[in-house]
C-alpha cells in the first residue's frame, strides 16, 4: 500500500497530471484497496481544511488581489523607479525591492510575480533590459513572497507542525531580506556588465510619486506591525488587511468598483479553491501513508542514514531542493513534514528555524527549472519561451543556495527578531 501511494503520485506527476489529482487519487486508492475503511475520506477530506490558522490563506489571497487591482502595485513601482530605478541597473534594484516588499502583503510567489512583471517587465523591455534576463529576475524575486511574512507556505508550516504562525511570519523577516540581497548581487552586475537600464534621472516626480504610493506603503507596516505587536493573530491580520486595501481602493484611490469588486471575488475564489483543494487532498494522503505506515518507515530509513545532524540536515535540504523543482510548497508539506519531523526531534532542530529553512529552500524550487512555477508566469509575460530563461537564471538560484547556506549556518538570522518580540524562548 505505501508503494501504490508514493509510486502512484510520482507516476501522476510525470504525467502531468495537476497536482490536487496527482496528491488525491493514491490516497483514495490506498484507502479503498487498504480496507482503511472509505468513509473516513469525507471526515479526513474536511478536517483537513477546517482549521482556523487556515483561513488566513484565502484572506490574504483576496488582500493581494484587492491591492494589485486597484493599482497600489503600479504606484510603488513608479516610485522606486524614480528614486533607484532611471539609472544604469537600476531597474533590477527596483525589481527586488519592490518584490520584497508587494510580498509583504500578497504571501504568494507567483502572486508577486504576476503583479510585478505584468509592469515591470514591459518597463525593463523599452529601457534595453533582455526579456530572458528580466523574466528570470522577477521570477527568483518574486519566491521571496513565501519566505517574507505574511507567508502561505509559512501558514501551512504553522498548521501541521503546531507552530507558532506569528513566530514564523517574524523568524521570516530577516531571511526574507537576506534572499532579496542574495539575488542583488549577480543581477546588477550582470545588469552593469551588459550595459542594461537608463542613466536619466528626473528628481521633479519624486515627492509626488512617494504621496501617491505613501497608502501602499504602509500596508505592511500596519499588518506586520499588529502581528509583532501582539495586537491581532495572523487570522485577524488577513482581515485588517482585506479591509484596509478595500479602503485603499474605494475611498483613497477611488479605483475599485462594484463590478471589478465582483471580479477580484471570483478570482481570489478561484485561487483560493486551488489552494485548500490541495490541502484537502495533501491531507488525505499524509493520513493514507501514516495509516498503513510507510511515513514511520520512511522517517526510520532517513534516521538509519547516519547520527551526525549535519550530514541529516544537508540531506533533508537535498530532497527539499529536489522535490521543489518539481511540486509546489503546499504539497511538499504535507507530503514530507510528516516524515521529517522525527528527524527534527532527533537532531533537536528548532522548528521555528527549521520552517523558515524549509521555505527558503522551497523558494528557490519556485523558479529552478524543470517546473518552476514562478518562470511559468513571467515567460508568458514577456513572450518567451521557458527554455529562454534557464541561463539566466542559474546564476541567481547559485545566489539563493548561497543565502541558504548563511540561514542554515547561522541559526540567529532567522530567530533573532522572533526572540526580541518575545515569541519565542
Amino acid at each position: 500500500m505505501g508503494a501504490l501511494l508514493f509510486l502512484g503520485f510520482f507516476a501522476l506527476l510525470l504525467l502531468g497530471v495537476p497536482i490536487a489529482v496527482a496528491i488525491g487519487l493514491p490516497a483514495f486508492l490506498v484507502i479503498a484497496f487498504g480496507d482503511l475503511g472509505v468513509p473516513v475520506i469525507a471526515p479526513n477530506f474536511f478536517a483537513g481544511i477546517a482549521k482556523f490558522p487556515l483561513l488566513a490563506i484565502p484572506l490574504f489571497i483576496l488582500a493581494g488581489f484587492v491591492l494589485e487591482r486597484c493599482g497600489i502595485s503600479e504606484r510603488i513601482i513608479r516610485f522606486a523607479n524614480i528614486l533607484i530605478g532611471q539609472r544604469p541597473g537600476g531597474l533590477v534594484l527596483v525589481a527586488v525591492a519592490v518584490c520584497v516588499f508587494f510580498g509583504g502583503v500578497s504571501g504568494s510567489g507567483p502572486a508577486d510575480a504576476a503583479a510585478i512583471g505584468a509592469i515591470l517587465i514591459p518597463a525593463m523591455h523599452a529601457q534595453g533590459y533582455g526579456r530572458a534576463f528580466s523574466a528570470a529576475l522577477i521570477a527568483a524575486a518574486g519566491s521571496t513572497a513565501i519566505i517574507v511574512p505574511p507567508s502561505i507556505a509559512l501558514i501551512i508550516y504553522g498548521a501541521i507542525t503546531n507552530t507558532s504562525i506569528t513566530a514564523l511570519f517574524a523568524a521570516g523577516a530577516i531571511p526574507g531580506l537576506i534572499a532579496g540581497l542574495s539575488l542583488l548581487l549577480p543581477a546588477f552586475t550582470d545588469a552593469r556588465r551588459r550595459g542594461y537600464g537608463s542613466a536619466a534621472v528626473d528628481d521633479t516626480r519624486l515627492t509626488r510619486a512617494f504621496l501617491d504610493a505613501a497608502w501602499g506603503l504602509l500596508a505592511p507596516v500596519i499588518i506586520l506591525g499588529g502581528l509583532y505587536g501582539g495586537i491581532f493573530t495572523p487570522t485577524e491580520a488577513a482581515v485588517v488587511a482585506v479591509f484596509y486595501s478595500l479602503f485603499l481602493g474605494f475611498a483613497v484611490y477611488r479605483t475599485l468598483t462594484p463590478k471589478l469588486v465582483y471580479r477580484i471575488l471570483v478570482d481570489a475564489g478561484e485561487a483560493s479553491a486551488v489552494v485548500l483543494l490541495i490541502v484537502a487532498f495533501a491531507g488525505l494522503f499524509s493520513w493514507a501513508g501514516a495509516t498503513v505506515g510507510i511515513l514511520d518507515r520512511l522517517a526510520g530509513t532517513l534516521l538509519a542514514i547516519s547520527d551526525n545532524p549535519w550530514v541529516l540536515l544537508v540531506l533533508v535540504n537535498i530532497l527539499v531542493f529536489i522535490a521543489g523543482m518539481l511540486m509546489d510548497a503546499i504539497s511538499i508539506y504535507y507530503i514530507f513534514l510528516p516524515i521529517l519531523m522525527p528527524v527534527m526531534a532527533r537532531c533537536g532542530w528548532d522548528p521555528v528555524w527549521f520552517g523558515v529553512v524549509m521555505t527558503f529552500n522551497l523558494a528557490i524550487g519556485q523558479f529552478t527549472p524543470p517546473v518552476a512555477v514562478n518562470l511559468y508566469v513571467t515567460t508568458q509575460l514577456a513572450d518567451i519561451r521557458l527554455e529562454d530563461t534557464f541561463r539566466a537564471a542559474i546564476p541567481l538560484v547559485v545566489a539563493m543556495l548561497a543565502g541558504l547556506t548563511l540561514i542554515i549556518i547561522f541559526p540567529q538570522l532567522s530567530l533573532v527578531v522572533p526572540r526580541l518580540c518575545g515569541l519565542t524562548p
